[in-house]
């Protein structure tokens, strides 16, 4: 574990992310999601902050599961209407010197060869600040407008993931020298052809002979996020992931998610070590108790109930209208997200139901929400830092821009003052401000 806090601020370039109804807050500015200029603020202030990196989220087809119905998730605004993350990145980067941007992307409904591409543009543009959230698409309705029959079951999806990663891996690190590029003017050569390597991938569902058509970027492969949460999920996380996303709501389900990843990984044959974990966490932070008491609640009373559920409807993959409000969830195989499942039934001895699903999830969904002053917020923060152990944080908003806002004006400057914050940054890249290197290590896949 590092000696010192990293932080991501967790968003999406929709009218709203994970809190449901948040967009009707007086004074709350969702609705300028694509507003390049909202985004320049916000890379400016999560700078300031010094978080790591402005992650983003995103989501294939429109939640529909709910009411076997879109128009729920349509008329609440539930991560509906949205843009595609990744162009708003180069304005963000532009007006910023050292912020990262994790972009998910997802293995399911892209191909590697262009996605490789892709991200090693971004890489480029941002001078290595890129990070690749690596994600396998659960919605049937991605399914149907991109013209595939059905979606592809849950296990099927990550075999799919595990070849369309080493394609990827094949394109940023084997298939150009560092020195392929020369230049030589007079010679009349820019790259030497003797340097710049087919791959030659012929498997079960891609082939790609090669060559990668980008040159080696700054950090060649872009850092790896995964939130794998099933059996299979976890196996390609340990696998492929520097970083980690957890959707666990207590420090227990944290800690054994933790523990299990690092052993997985472990049995990899990498250094378990090498992962960093970052939960996700809603702060709601005030100048004093009363102040920050007064937004939770004003907060909780915008909470769309009926949004939520066709939030959770999508992530699980069960229609939650059809079952009565004070019915127990009970524990579901399902194709969507497996870890919103555990997160209310296996990871938790607590017996939830449905109206207590929608009330909790309507703030961050299944993260813990800390509500206090700056002193109390930094409290938490440090302990889960400290005692459960992990790296960093995926900060999730409520109000937007107010949120992020007043975490960096008033938490941050207490963080620092403990020596858990950065000061300054350290390093050229994304990959060396959050893990000290440059490259990936020679023990993950991607170099082998």
């Amino acid at each position: 574990m590092s000696d010192r806090m990293r932080l991501n601020l967790f968003t999406m370039n929709a009218v709203e992310h994970v809190s449901v109804g948040s967009w009707r807050l007086p004074g709350d500015q969702s609705h300028r999601y694509h507003d390049r200029e909202y985004w320049t603020d916000v890379a400016r202030t999560a700078e300031r902050g010094g978080f790591d990196a402005v992650f983003f989220a995103d989501v294939r087809g429109i939640y529909d599961v709910f009411g076997d119905s879109h128009e729920p998730a349509i008329e609440k605004g539930v991560q509906t209407p949205s843009n595609d993350p990744a162009y708003v990145v180069p304005a963000m980067a532009e007006v910023t010197d050292n912020l990262g941007f994790a972009v998910t992307k997802s293995t399911s409904y892209n191909h590697p060869y262009q996605l490789a591409r892709e991200f090693s543009t971004l890489d480029h543009t941002t001078d290595g600040r890129i990070a690749f959230n690596v994600v396998t698409s659960y919605l049937e309705s991605a399914a149907d407008n991109l013209g595939y029959d059905e979606r592809m079951d849950h296990d099927e999806r990550y075999d799919r993931a595990d070849e369309f990663m080493d394609v990827c891996y094949a394109l940023w690190e084997d298939s150009w020298n560092d020195d392929a590029v020369v230049r030589d003017a007079d010679a009349g050569v820019y790259s030497d052809p003797e340097k710049v390597d087919q791959i030659d991938h012929e498997g079960e569902y891609f082939d790609v002979p090669g060559p990668h058509s980008a040159e080696p970027s700054p950090q060649r492969t872009p850092v790896l996020y995964q939130a794998g949460s099933s059996d299979r999920g976890r196996e390609f996380a340990a696998e492929n992931a520097e970083a980690v996303f957890v959707s666990q709501p207590t420090e227990e389900a944290v800690d054994d998610y933790v523990t299990d990843l690092r052993e997985r990984a472990a049995d990899a044959g990498r250094d378990p070590d090498s992962l960093a974990f970052f939960p996700g966490i809603v702060p709601i932070v005030g100048e004093t108790e009363e102040i920050a008491n007064a937004k939770h609640e004003a907060y909780k009373d915008r909470i769309d109930t009926e949004g939520v559920l066709a939030l959770i409807s999508g992530f699980v993959d069960v229609d939650l209208s059809e079952l009565d409000p004070d019915q127990k969830l009970e524990h579901i195989e399902t194709e969507a997200i497996q870890g919103v499942v555990n997160a209310f039934t296996s990871n938790d001895d607590r017996e939830w139901t449905v109206r207590e699903v929608a009330e909790f999830a309507g703030l961050g969904t299944t993260s813990p929400v800390v509500v206090g002053t700056p002193e109390q917020v930094a409290d938490e923060f440090e302990h889960w830092f400290r005692n459960v152990g992990v790296d960093g944080f995926n900060v999730k908003e409520v109000a937007r821009p107010d949120s992020l806002q007043d975490f960096v004006d008033l938490v941050v400057p207490e963080l620092r003052e403990r020596g858990l914050l950065r000061e300054s940054y350290e390093g050229d890249t994304l990959r060396e401000t959050t893990f000290g290197r440059r490259r990936l290590p020679d023990d993950h896949p991607a170099r082998q």
